[in-house]
């Protein structure tokens, strides 16, 4: 059975390297450096890259970032109709009351997954400021939020995906466009035999 039609790859592994490598030194300068700091991924893609910012952001900075996961799926407006969540697990193993959190995500789409982001944010604790990085920002946003930090904003139509791929779970790193399947949905890359919707 074949997957979905690969449309364009609009980023590759060295275009996404650089870009987070962009994003690294806009956070820090948007922040005046690193005091306060600390990361939050979504899962499934968003806590990979969080990992990969705070890598870049200690070579820059010196500093190593407090670093946490956050899994969404019982927060998500879609959850009771659309898919049976997969439990991933949240893990923020440090107090995030103050300080500054920039969530990370792959793919900014509606803005649906970010708002119930910020709904399991705001259960663990209050921070001072949420910020928001993302790699792709491939617009048709359906909610009032926008990313502080983007890696490459993609025109896309809604009868598409786009999908990041990484090498450290999807043997290559790129970002794809793909044709969504009939009856199907957009949304993130599939982790193991899981479909992640957006």
């Amino acid at each position: 059975m074949s997957g979905p039609l690969i449309k364009s790859t609009c980023m590759d592994e060295e275009d996404i390297d650089r870009a987070l490598t962009r994003i690294a030194h806009q956070i820090l300068e948007a922040n005046h450096g690193a005091d306060n700091l600390a990361l939050v991924g979504i899962v499934t893609r968003g806590d990979l890259l969080a990992k990969m910012l705070r890598e870049r952001i200690e070579q820059i900075e010196g500093v190593r970032l407090p670093l946490g996961k956050l899994d969404i799926s019982f927060y998500r407006d879609d959850f009771m109709t659309h898919f049976a969540p997969e439990v991933l697990g949240t893990d923020i193993p440090f107090d995030i009351d103050g300080l500054t959190v920039v969530l990370v995500d792959d793919v900014l789409y509606t803005g649906r997954t970010i708002r119930a982001a910020l709904d399991a944010l705001m259960d663990i604790g209050r921070p001072a400021a949420v910020q928001l990085a993302v790699l792709v920002d491939r617009g048709h946003r359906e909610l009032p939020i926008r990313a502080d930090f983007v890696g490459k904003n993609v025109p896309s139509s809604s009868d598409e995906s786009v999908r990041l791929f990484l090498s450290s779970v999807d043997g290559k790193s790129a970002v794809e466009i793909l044709d969504v399947d009939p009856g199907g949905r957009a949304g993130a890359a599939p982790l193991g035999s899981k479909e992640e919707v957006e």
